[in-house]
């Protein structure tokens, strides 16, 4: 008894250490500053959320998603299937659309900082890495609305994420992960064949071909195969319309661009002041002594960069999620050459460099600026309005352009449309040549008592022409003497008149046409236009 007690004396004054559970560890990692980068990604979209408004191709994509299917003429499902998700729960207002993009760009900032952790980066490499990622103007555009874009990024991320761990642990399940996360990725945006080339070219030329010997990556291309499957049988069954689409963009819309050209547009979508990250990035996979096992990252990358210069009608953008994988070791390179030569003075100044690059380049991706005050401090930095496509620009790139206008184009259709008689009115379409065109009389008509659209254009031309005979039909753009051929009468109505907008959204003309000659079901083939 006198034992026991002197025993529990002992203990008395001795702390008693329990098991760390997995959110000690998760903090003890650095959780929280990955999750405080993340959060501040997801607080600056979710502040300057409706921006302009409706972006063009947002339009297409809700009107997508009143249309569920396997496939579309210009994109696989799974992002018009998250979208129709989003409007089950958060309604389809501007901002509300834009929290998923929103989310998925904050993912991206913790898996950039999580892949610096796991290459060897601490506290100020993660930081480093994430904050390049949070000022690439690229990046800040594509989480700012609604599209494929802004979860292909993450996508990569995600996919170098486990690339990593697969290198540094022998863990055949990783194996089947990714390839979920591959077939995911196609089923997001077929440009993930990219990475997946990138991938086998990555394993062909580094010590990891020695997994090709066994099953588990070419299980995982099964898998990514099985989840695309559903999306190839839909282009099948639909006369393989994506190749069709592909083929006249490249031909018809997209700008040729030199391999100089295409290489000087990659520094500065991604920010200049983030060039020394990827580029130290390259130079810790392929020559530090810490990163050369990890080389598979700098190849992928080389690959695709290869494989998009070659194409010579590349957009700079598509190389961008690439990035996310250079981004997170170049933090680390660039830490270990700081603390080599006692540099400590460069990283609050190499951060804050990065910052106020950040802040100077954020309002030519996001509309955080009044319309005029962006005009104004985009001709002082000497930036001119551009676009990827072979457009006429006016005062705004075509980015921000294509926010504007719809509102007015609505109205005015909605005026015509008043002037009709309700007998018109019970059987008038309303058709435009474009998918935002169409896109926006969808949504935004509804209050106002349109019908529904209908155009050649992509996917609206499959969705044919929705039950309407096309006896009275109000004609957006198009010169008249092409309509007076299929019309008994044509009726100038009204003219669009929009400030901002995309140069051929201004000025058009509105048309009445009634007494179409032929059926609309026999003239539907002839006005598929895919692009």
């Amino acid at each position: 008894m006198h034992s026991l007690n002197r025993a529990e004396g002992d203990l008395a004054g001795v702390a008693v250490e329990r098991p760390e559970g997995a959110a000690g560890r998760w903090m003890r990692n650095g959780g929280m500053l990955l999750l405080g980068f993340s959060l501040l990604e997801l607080f600056i979209h979710l502040l300057v959320g409706e921006g302009y408004g409706y972006f063009r191709d947002e339009f297409y994509y809700l009107a997508c998603s009143d249309h569920l299917a396997w496939g579309y003429v210009d994109q696989p499902p799974l992002s018009i299937l998250l979208l129709r998700v989003s409007r089950m729960l958060l309604g389809d207002s501007v901002t509300a659309i834009r929290v998923l993009p929103a989310l998925a760009g904050a993912a991206t900032v913790y898996t950039v900082g999580w892949m610096a952790r796991e290459l060897g980066g601490r506290r100020w490499a993660q930081a480093l890495a994430m904050t390049a990622v949070l000022v690439a103007p690229q990046y800040l555009g594509t989480a700012g609305y609604y599209s494929m874009n802004g979860f292909d990024v993450l996508i990569w991320a995600l996919a170098g994420a486990l690339m990593i761990s697969i290198i540094k642990e022998d863990r055949p399940c990783l194996w089947v992960w990714l390839g979920i996360l591959l077939g995911l990725g196609l089923m997001n945006k077929i440009s993930v064949l990219w990475l997946g080339f990138g991938l086998f070219t990555a394993l062909l030329l580094t010590r990891e071909r020695r997994s090709m010997l066994t099953r588990w990556p070419w299980i995982a291309g099964a898998i990514a195969f099985l989840i695309f499957a559903p999306h190839i049988i839909w282009q099948a069954l639909n006369d393989w319309p994506t190749l069709e689409f592909i083929q006249n963009a490249s031909g018809q819309k997209m700008r040729s661009i030199a391999p100089v050209d295409f290489l000087i547009e990659q520094i500065l979508i991604m920010n200049p002041m983030t060039l020394p990250v990827w580029i130290a990035g390259l130079v810790f996979v392929f020559a530090a002594p810490g990163g050369r096992r990890y080389r598979a990252l700098g190849i992928i990358y080389l690959a695709v960069l290869l494989l998009l210069v070659l194409n010579r009608t590349s957009r700079a953008g598509y190389l961008a999620p690439a990035y996310t994988m250079l981004f997170a070791a170049g933090g680390v390179g660039l830490e270990l050459l700081v603390d080599r030569w006692g540099w400590k003075w460069m990283k609050p100044a190499f951060l804050a460099g990065l910052c106020l690059g950040g802040l100077a380049l954020a309002p030519l991706t996001l509309p955080i600026l009044p319309v005029e005050s962006y005009v104004r401090y985009a001709a002082a930095l000497g930036i001119a309005p551009f676009t990827d496509e072979r457009k006429e620009v006016a005062e705004l790139p075509q980015h921000y352009a294509d926010m504007h206008g719809w509102e007015e184009l609505v109205a005015k259709v909605a005026e015509v449309h008043a002037t009709l008689s309700a007998e018109e009115q019970a059987v008038a379409t309303v058709f435009v040549h474009n998918y935002g065109e169409a896109g926006a009389i969808d949504l935004l008509g509804r209050e106002l008592g349109l019908p529904r659209a209908i155009s050649g254009h992509n996917n609206y031309w499959l969705w044919g022409p929705r039950g309407y005979s096309g006896e009275v039909m109000i004609i957006v753009g198009g010169p008249r003497d092409d309509h007076q051929e299929v019309f008994d009468e044509v009726r100038l109505a009204g003219t669009t008149d929009c400030d901002y907008c995309m140069p051929y959204e201004d000025n058009q003309p509105i048309f009445i046409a009634k007494g179409l000659k032929v059926s609309l079901e026999a003239i539907w083939p002839e006005l598929k236009h895919y692009n």
